[in-house]
């Protein structure tokens, strides 16, 4: 099935499926206009059962709190719904690594393993890789509650995180309204 691709005009995403997990990689700027398909991405591979999903942030060049907040989220979800499953980043710059760190959810994956089967496969992972797209843009209501979901996510995270963006949260809460 052949799909439209939306992202951003200077990101792209490619996946691949393999022996034991599945591969992400995401290039452009991690943010709030991203997140929706990388999630969505993501989902597809959680739905068929993926237990570990592989986010390559080689080409990433920087990520928002938004993309940071989602990328938790899809690590809780796959420890809690796949029967232990687990998010490992790779390739994360010393910048995108930071940023992890400094919101404390570098805790939530795994981020440069060393041990990780794949890396000794990167050049075959990258061949085998396919563009993904996603039809349609998400309306403003939808990006609105991601972005609230992944702002949760984060304050939840610490107590540091919690106040970081209590103002976020509590204005997306009032401008969004109850969930349906």
């Amino acid at each position: 099935m052949q799909r439209a691709h939306f992202v951003t005009e200077n990101s792209d995403i490619h996946f691949g499926r393999f022996d034991g997990f599945s591969w992400i990689r995401f290039s452009g700027k991690g943010n709030y206009l991203s997140s929706p398909a990388v999630k969505q991405c993501a989902e597809e591979m959680l739905q068929t059962g993926e237990r570990c999903i592989v986010i390559d942030l080689e080409a990433c060049t920087g990520m928002d709190s938004t993309f940071m907040g989602m990328l938790a989220g899809l690590s809780l979800r796959l420890t809690k719904q796949n029967g232990g499953g687990r998010l490992e980043i790779a390739r994360a710059n010393e910048k995108n690594l930071q940023s992890l760190e400094d919101l404390g959810i570098d805790a939530f994956m795994e981020i440069n393993p060393a041990d990780a089967t794949w890396n000794q496969d990167i050049a075959r992972i990258e061949a085998a890789m396919q563009p993904w797209g996603r039809a349609g843009k998400p309306d403003m209501r939808e990006r609105g509650r991601m972005v609230l979901e992944a702002h949760k996510t984060l304050s939840a995270a610490s107590e540091e995180n919690a106040k970081k963006f209590a103002s976020v949260v509590n204005l997306l809460e009032k401008e969004l309204g109850p969930e349906p």
